[in-house]
């Protein structure tokens, strides 16, 4: 049976209601995928820009904590520096303070010959020499001279050795050094310096932990003596 005009309108009409309805809701899903899309590429997108900023200041923050422990740091070794200075500065001053004193022990002229003596008699011990010229303060000649033999059987006692011992009256120690002797041999090659000041110097090195314990208190972060 043929369709009327008005039934075939009737059904082109239905037909796209239903194409109408297929392409809105088409595009509806389109467009909530894009969106979703959309959402989570924004939410990467933000997430590493995210993590970099982090990244950022994570590390802008380590490099101010280490800039921080190298002033720190720093700033320790220039006080340790300074105390050590001052330290140093200390047993200076009381090492001239002891040079400044060695006066007062060539004024006791018996003390000080037998501390002549002594160095002659070391001086002998060290170099083994069968000639030996001594120097000395021009002051002090006779009381070298004095301290030769006895200074001369300590020797021969300690190794039974012989030396002949003068003393030059042409060269006699500077007005620099307080008193003591220098000795050598005659072709001048060997020479042993035991002026006072070169003892003290001697004995301070030596004796350079000790004092500095004395003074200061032990170091616990000191595992030898110098």
């Amino acid at each position: 049976m043929a369709l009327s005009d008005a039934d075939v309108q009737k059904q082109i009409k239905h037909m796209m209601a239903f194409i109408d309805q297929e392409a809105r809701e088409k595009a509806e899903e389109i467009e909530a995928k894009a969106e979703e899309e959309f959402q989570i590429e924004k939410g990467r997108l933000v997430q590493q820009q995210r993590l970099k900023i982090m990244e950022h200041y994570e590390k802008k923050e380590k490099n101010l904590d280490l800039q921080k422990k190298i002033q720190q740091s720093n700033m320790m070794n220039q006080a340790r520096l300074k105390v050590l200075k001052c330290r140093e500065d200390h047993v200076q001053g009381l090492l001239e303070e002891a040079r400044q004193r060695l006066g007062e022990v060539v004024k006791d002229r018996a003390r000080y010959g037998q501390m002549l003596k002594g160095l002659i008699a070391q001086g002998l011990y060290q170099m083994l020499e069968p000639k030996v010229i001594i120097r000395c303060k021009e002051r002090d000649v006779s009381l070298v001279q004095e301290n030769i033999n006895n200074a001369l059987a300590d020797y021969k006692a300690a190794t039974n050795k012989t030396c002949d011992v003068s003393i030059d009256t042409q060269h006699y120690l500077g007005p620099e050094v307080t008193g003591g002797i220098e000795l050598s041999a005659p072709n001048g090659k060997i020479k042993i310096t035991n002026t006072l000041e070169s003892r003290l110097d001697l004995i301070s090195r030596q004796m350079s932990p000790a004092i500095r314990e004395t003074l200061f208190g032990s170091n616990p972060n000191r595992k030898f003596d110098d």
